[in-house]
């Protein structure tokens, strides 16, 4: 005689998932404060709610933080990437290294949305788009001067952002 057991998990990401999540990337923006002065707190702020409401209704695909020169990403530039969680990762933030040459740089963000995002109709995107705290444009993805370090997840409630950082090759 033999048995069997099967165990089946299911996981309904919330409000406080996302918030969760989003105190993770304001931490990490507040290092970056910290180090290289900027974004300020009213920007960590509504990064912050952005990156709630975005990862509650699955609308975000990335969203990068940092400084960019000559249209290019340089450290200490920190690029998000939402996804489902496949294994239990869950890092505390931070590890922003101090002293990077941002001279020349400007502060930048760049927001890519999710698949989940083209499917709405342009009423609810206008609709959605109006209720952020912040109202972003349209522009090219920039590139990076350095490679990327894939370096921290963080997670809840069955998604996951992955942080990647970019580093400079000196």
């Amino acid at each position: 005689m033999s048995y069997s057991y099967t165990a089946t998990e299911t996981s309904t990401f919330t409000a406080t998932h996302a918030k969760y999540i989003a105190a993770k990337v304001a931490t990490d923006l507040k290092r970056m404060q910290r180090f290289y002065g900027k974004p300020y707190d009213s920007s960590i702020d509504n990064f912050e709610s952005e990156v709630v409401e975005l990862l509650k209704h699955g609308y975000l695909k990335k969203v990068s933080y940092g400084f960019k020169r000559n249209g290019d990403w340089v450290e200490p530039t920190l690029i998000y990437t939402a996804s489902e969680l496949s294994v239990s990762v869950n890092d505390d933030p931070g590890k922003i290294r101090p002293g990077k040459d941002i001279s020349g740089a400007a502060f930048y963000s760049f927001l890519e949305y999710s698949a989940a995002w083209f499917l709405l109709p342009d009423e609810e995107k206008q609709s959605f788009e109006n209720s952020l705290p912040i109202q972003r444009g349209t522009g090219n993805t920039p590139g990076i001067s350095g490679y990327l370090d894939n370096d921290r997840t963080y997670s809840s409630g069955g998604r996951a952002l992955s942080r990647s950082s970019v580093r400079s090759y000196l």
